[in-house]
């Protein structure tokens, strides 16, 4: 394209060039072959005017006479009756410019000038003229390759930045041109590199979270298999199957949670439930791993609460608090719950060292972690909570207390033994 746009600049160039340079060249020249015999002409009728004044006043002409008004250049004859003809000058060789005068006493004035004094004139008008052209070719030369590398650079930016695109890189360039064409394609490559930016931002959060969020239920499921593969007992059998059972529902509800908050984090499906039932349901599962690891977990506070939440997602909020404890606690979880105001409120404490002082309230922030973790886990739990209108905070740092605050079911009538006695 840079070659294309020097080429045709140049070619439009040379076209007005020539046709202004040719048309330039054909009338200096006539009009300096036009001046050069005006020139003859009136130095002839000049000397005939000076050999008639000189007749008619009886003063002698001769050669000495009229030499000094004639340019050197110039050879003149005049030839007068009954005279000598008087030679002015050098007779020129070749081709010659003429002039011819009569005068008034019957003389005759020649004035001849050779015509290669034209020619020389004429040279050098073509060479300032030649000059000027070729001055112009080299402008627009330049001129050309500026606008070519104006053009032609932009579209190979553009040109980078989507094959960067294509390779997988979404950064926006922010970079503009000057030329509204080409900005305009720029603000398109750039909105699209935003977008595909947030859409490439959206899946590895998806991924991360989804690898994260199934580890601890998949863990739970193979323990509960590996339970019934050691066991001969029907009943423990059909007890462990059922909670397996249990545990691929709640596994289910985690991956549809995962791909429904990846859409839109703002959708919910918040129902009214019995918050005990997914205290105990999580303390089932986990008492084994707590086992293993030699210490408890164990729950206490306000019974029989209801709260507005989606089960599967508190129960995943729940989960990631116990594992957070279980992996960077110490000594006996405790999961309490209690009412402020109209919220439910559990939370989760430990016997551990705390949150570093230097984390505080960084530590929901992805990829924020005290030890050696992925650091997702409490931003995940904290976004669940969010996308049901609940709230995840750190209510002490140390030891750490975690509160999962929900909204509340409005108070049920109160019964006729439940109604205080007015008297």
């Amino acid at each position: 394209m840079r070659r294309r746009l020097i080429q045709s600049t140049l070619a439009v160039v040379l076209v007005v060039i020539a046709v202004f340079g040719i048309s330039l060249v054909i009338v200096e020249t006539r009009t300096i072959s036009n001046s050069a015999q005006e020139r003859v002409d009136s130095e002839a009728i000049r000397l005939a005017s000076i050999v008639d004044s000189r007749v008619l006043a009886a003063e002698n002409v001769n050669a000495d006479v009229l030499r000094n008004p004639v340019s050197k250049e110039q050879y003149a004859v005049i030839r007068m009756p009954g005279h000598t003809p008087i030679e002015i000058g050098t007779k020129p060789q070749g081709d010659v410019i003429r002039s011819t005068q009569q005068g008034e006493e019957g003389e005759t004035v020649t004035v001849q000038e050779p015509r290669s004094a034209v020619t020389r004139e004429v040279g050098r008008t073509l060479l300032i003229i030649g000059l000027v052209a070729l001055l112009a070719v080299v402008a627009a030369v330049l001129l050309a390759v500026r606008q070519a590398n104006r053009l032609a650079s932009p579209l190979t930016d553009l040109a980078e930045t989507a094959e960067r695109l294509g390779s997988g890189d979404p950064r926006p360039r922010h970079k503009r041109y000057g030329v509204p064409e080409l900005d305009r394609v720029a603000d398109v490559l750039d909105s699209s590199a935003e977008r595909i930016g947030r859409m490439l931002t959206a899946e590895r959060r998806l991924a991360a979270d989804a690898s994260h969020q199934l580890r601890t239920p998949l863990t739970a499921l193979s323990m509960r298999l590996e339970e019934i593969t050691l066991t001969d007992d029907p009943d423990i059998v059909k007890e462990e199957a059922n909670v397996a059972l249990a545990q691929v529902e709640r596994l289910t509800d985690v991956v549809e949670r995962l791909l429904t908050n990846s859409r839109d984090p703002r959708t919910g499906s918040a129902v009214t439930f019995d918050l005990d039932e997914v205290i105990q349901q999580q303390l089932a599962e986990w008492r084994p791993a707590y086992r293993s690891a030699g210490r408890a977990i164990v729950s206490s506070g306000k019974r029989h609460l209801h709260a507005v939440g989606t089960p599967g997602a508190v129960a995943q909020v729940l989960a990631a608090l116990i594992e957070n404890s279980l992996m960077h606690g110490g000594g006996t979880v405790a999961l309490r719950t209690r009412v402020t105001g109209n919220q439910a409120v559990v939370e989760v404490t430990d016997e551990g060292p705390g949150v570093p002082a230097d984390l505080g309230a960084r530590i929901f922030e992805r990829t924020i972690s005290g030890r050696n973790s992925t650091g997702i886990g409490l931003a995940v739990a904290r976004d669940l909570a969010e996308a049901d209108g609940g709230r995840l905070e750190l209510l002490q740092a140390q030891p750490p207390v975690f509160g999962l605050f929900l909204s509340r079911t409005p108070p049920a009538r109160k019964t006729e033994e439940e109604r205080p006695t007015v008297r």
